[in-house]
Order: structure tokens, then sequence, then C-alpha cells
């Protein structure tokens, strides 16, 4: 078993000064939190593994393909694998939790 406390994770990804913290990596998914600050511009491109986000705290919008999308805290959003995506409009701080199946670039040649 590995697990882990929401608050613990937060203080590692404050700690990294990064954009994303990967926590839990097994072959079959990957899991991490995911921050994009009010204002602020989502630098990711399609993934070659399916993706869920739930949205822990925050409000903004994410763009998949062609849908658009309001997000609050509570959200849940499935992304498949290659399509374009990314969150824009971000009002609030968005603290997101997104897991990768299977693991993150698993699938990357």
């Amino acid at each position: 078993m590995d697990a882990h406390d929401l608050t613990d994770l937060i203080g590692q990804l404050d700690r990294s000064n990064k954009l994303y913290h990967e926590f839990l990596r097994v072959p079959s998914m990957s899991a991490g939190l995911y921050r994009l600050r009010a204002g602020s511009i989502d630098p990711q491109s399609p993934h070659t593994e399916d993706e869920v986000y739930y949205v822990i705290s925050g409000r903004g919008s994410i763009r998949a393909g062609v849908e658009d999308r309001s997000v609050i805290a509570g959200s849940i959003v499935f992304v498949p694998a290659a399509i374009e995506h990314r969150f824009h409009s971000i009002e609030e701080d968005l603290i997101i939790l997104v897991f990768f199946a299977p693991a993150e670039y698993s699938r990357a040649k």
C-alpha cells in the first residue's frame, strides 16, 4: 500500500517550485498534483496516456479538443490520450489531482 496526505503533498509541491509533483508511479498508472496560479498559462501539451483531472481547489476552465468547460473544486475531467488540452481563464489558483493510465510517458516513443 502507498498512502498519502493531501496537506503533505501540497507542501511537497510548494517546496519543489514546479507546476507538477508526481507522488505515485507504477506501470499501470501514475498520479501527481498540478498547480496553476490565477492568471497563468497552462504550458502542457498532449500526453500519450489517458488522464483524469480532479480539481481540489480553484476556479478556471479547461479546453480539450473542441470542448470547453468551467472547472471548480470537485470537478472531474477525463481527457483521452493525444487530445490537445489545457486549462485557461484561471480565476483562482487551481490545485488538481492528476491520474495517468498507464503511467505518464510510458507510451512515449
